[in-house]
């Protein structure tokens, strides 16, 4: 009888935590872990000396769990288009771990406990800026633009983009010129990392009807749009060394990196094959984290050596 007794309870619990590993992966939380990352730069960016724990934790615990909240609604809009799609089939709602009311419930909760961390621990701006953010990703992003524009993710990419000002003003209370700045970067950042990956995915795109770029406009102009996005975004990443918000070393570094992604797209223009549209999608994201990682070494290392 306990060795049944033990079997059972290890059943539950062994239940309980698949049930949670299914909620976080609604959260999609390697994507949130990136938009943490950004919004961590620019508080520490943001602020002239050292940031409180109080609003450091409390602002990327209420970024995160709206992003959170963001991406589960995402989930849930993109359900039937993820049930076709080999990549995402085996989510939660097309695998049937979880169905659509539990989802709605936990997005909702999430998006409520991070609205109200951030209204009353940070500031109601970033609280205001953090919605207006998840609204457009999940609302405007997902269910029009997603389904209706070629440009779908040049424009809905200004909500992925946020997070680093949404840092910034959690700290300040308003958003400055370096803010937009950082927001400007992500923003340009994200259409050739995107395509990148709508290259590597085009037939699963074509075959549920997301009108993304190569599917409606052919490979060759994505690849030439991937390219020229590419070199405006090296171009506008000096620009933080232009107007004095970093030094040397992050040009050093910015440049760096921005060669690294010329050389993938130039590579992906030239010889485009799915293995070197994947390569491009995954150095990305290497370049936006250590881009990211620069402004932060460039910022407080000299601090280190007394410089």
């Amino acid at each position: 009888m306990a060795k049944t007794f033990d079997s059972s309870r290890r059943g539950l619990t062994q239940g309980w935590w698949d049930k949670a590993g299914e909620y976080y992966e609604l959260c999609k939380p390697r994507v949130v872990a990136l938009m943490v990352f950004t919004a961590l730069v620019g508080m520490l960016l943001a602020a002239p000396g050292r940031v409180s724990l109080d609003v450091l934790l409390s602002g990327l615990g209420g970024i995160a769990l709206m992003a959170g909240a963001a991406a589960a609604i995402n989930h849930l809009a993109d359900r039937h288009i993820d049930a076709v799609m080999a990549r995402t089939r085996g989510r939660p709602l097309p695998s049937g771990t979880l169905n659509t009311r539990e989802v709605l419930v936990f997005a909702l909760v999430l998006g409520i406990l991070g609205f109200w961390l951030l209204a009353a621990r940070v500031n109601l701006l970033t609280a205001v800026l953090t919605l207006f953010s998840l609204v457009g990703y999940a609302v405007v992003y997902t269910l029009f633009l997603k389904r209706r524009t070629p440009q779908n993710i040049v424009i809905g990419g200004a909500a992925g983009a946020m997070p680093p000002l949404l840092g910034w003003t959690a700290v300040t209370g308003y958003p400055d010129a370096n803010a937009l700045l950082l927001f400007l970067i992500v923003f340009t950042w994200t259409p050739p990392h995107f395509w990148a990956l709508a290259l590597y995915r085009k037939e699963e795109y074509a075959k549920v009807g997301i009108p993304m770029l190569p599917v409606t406009h052919g490979e060759a102009l994505t690849r030439l749009h991937i390219l020229l996005y590419t070199v405006l975004l090296v171009v506008i990443t000096v620009l933080p060394y232009l107007t004095r918000m970093s030094g040397l070393l992050y040009l050093a570094g910015a440049l760096a990196l921005g060669a690294g992604f010329l050389y993938q797209a130039g590579m992906l223009y030239r010889a485009p094959t799915r293995k070197r549209a994947s390569q491009t999608f995954a150095y990305s994201i290497v370049y936006l984290m250590g881009l990211f990682a620069v402004l932060l070494v460039d910022r407080y290392l000299p601090a280190l050596f007394g410089a």
